[in-house]
């Protein structure tokens, strides 16, 4: 930060923290509650029309709405972020976010509205997944450019905390409703406790957001002229290269992350001989492992850079993608839990630089729309796409070895994204 007369006075650290951390943890957080809403009770409160299996085919349709819905948020969010500011726009993806969230606990189902039910469901998850799209680019930004010389991957890794914390407090919430209510009960109303409880996190996101102030780097570029008019087009234009590479290295992340919380939870069950609790408790100890590994690859690419750090630890997972499933073969709760939570340090350190390593890839001009496009893009082929794989995969002559398979391409992938990509940690800002 510049000094001088007139000099902002420094914000402090704990403010950004909370401020580019509590969006992400609102995300996963509804991720989770979400999926395992739509799971166990979204089929019967929304689609009662429908046999069982498209009821529930139905149900986990509206969670990948999301999905398809995060890019648009991302150009639209990543446009007023690099035209109006980082703080505003940043302030709006957490209303839109925190509201659809909200509005989903207080629908009513199927026999009270009729067919409005359902297709209100689908508006909301939509509209969750616009602000999604605009949430985490929004949250990198808002630590990295507040962040003193030499500690942007220090202060980058708090929106990356929030990916642990958000799961594993929706987790345990779940744990305290099992434990407090009745099946009855819990598929009544209970499941739509998690859904109202998340206004709490979203007032203190929104109380911290309103305080804070806009970026020195963005209020610089506002001085100096330097906003683009079409901030995605420039940025398609000018900066494709950087686009394609950020997207490609954030694949790995999202594929480990999803096969660790879905997909292995799934195989533990239903192929390991595994109970629900048992796998569900791997998944906690595992997300634990990613929070400490965040924090452990975040600090380290603030000393030895950002793309050394990614180099080692993606070249890392593509030779553990080889062990996942070996592991969960052997049907012990010890084979389970280093399978899961290993997977989950390996997005850990991969993951925690990325908070300060997509931001700096572009210019302030189009920042904001690259790192939120590159992380949801990312997200479609990491994410979206490894559980419609995996199933089939799975059906082949080589089982879960060609699943494993197909995790290592997709690290691969992401390793030669790495080696594509320029070093970054000493790059300016300004530019």
């Amino acid at each position: 930060m510049s000094g001088g007369p007139g000099a902002a006075e420094p914000v402090p650290l704990s403010r950004i923290a909370v401020a580019s951390f509590i969006g992400t943890a609102i995300e996963f957080y509804d991720f989770y509650i979400y999926g395992t809403a739509a799971a166990l009770v979204l089929s019967d409160a929304f689609f009662p029309q429908l046999s069982d299996t498209a009821a529930l085919l139905a149900a986990l349709s509206t969670f990948a709405v999301a999905f398809v819905s995060r890019p648009i948020g991302a150009v639209l969010f990543g446009h007023w972020g690099d035209r109006i500011g980082r703080k505003s726009v940043l302030i709006a993806s957490l209303l839109l976010m925190g509201v659809s969230t909200f509005a989903i606990g207080l629908l009513p189902g199927y026999a009270a509205i009729g067919v409005a039910a359902p297709a209100l469901l689908a508006a909301f998850r939509f509209l969750q997944g616009i602000g999604l799209g605009g949430e985490w680019g929004g949250a990198a930004l808002l630590a990295t450019e507040h962040a003193p010389p030499g500690k942007r991957g220090l202060y980058a890794l708090f929106p990356q905390l929030g990916a642990p914390a958000g799961f594993i407090l929706a987790n345990l919430l779940f744990l305290l409703l099992g434990a407090a209510l009745s099946e009855e009960d819990f598929l009544a109303w209970g499941w739509r406790i998690p859904f109202l409880a998340s206004i709490v996190l979203f007032l203190v996101g929104l109380y911290v957001r309103v305080r804070i102030a806009e970026t020195p780097v963005f209020e610089r570029a506002m001085r100096e002229h330097e906003r683009a008019k079409v901030p995605f087009a420039g940025l398609v234009a000018r900066q494709w290269r950087e686009l394609l590479l950020g997207s490609g290295i954030m694949v790995i992340q999202y594929a480990l992350f999803y096969t660790a919380t879905t997909y292995l939870l799934s195989y533990g069950t239903e192929q390991a001989g595994l109970s629900r609790p048992t796998m569900l408790a791997t998944t906690l100890v595992g997300m634990v492992a990613l929070a400490l590994c965040v924090v452990v690859s975040g600090t380290l690419s603030d000393r030895i850079g950002r793309r050394r750090t990614l180099l080692v630890f993606t070249a890392g997972a593509v030779a553990w993608a080889f062990a996942i499933f070996p592991l969960m073969d052997t049907g012990s709760v010890v084979g389970a839990t280093l399978a899961v939570t290993v997977s989950l340090a390996f997005m850990g350190l991969t993951y925690g630089p990325m908070g300060a390593f997509l931001p700096e890839l572009f210019a302030t001009r189009y920042r904001y729309s690259g790192a939120a496009f590159s992380y949801s893009l990312g997200g479609i082929l990491g994410g979206a796409v490894p559980p419609l794989i995996a199933v089939p995969l799975q059906a082949t002559a080589l089982g879960s070895f060609a699943v494993g398979l197909f995790i290592a391409a997709l690290a691969l992938i992401s390793l030669l994204c790495v080696v594509g990509a320029a070093e970054t940690k000493d790059r300016s800002l300004s530019g």
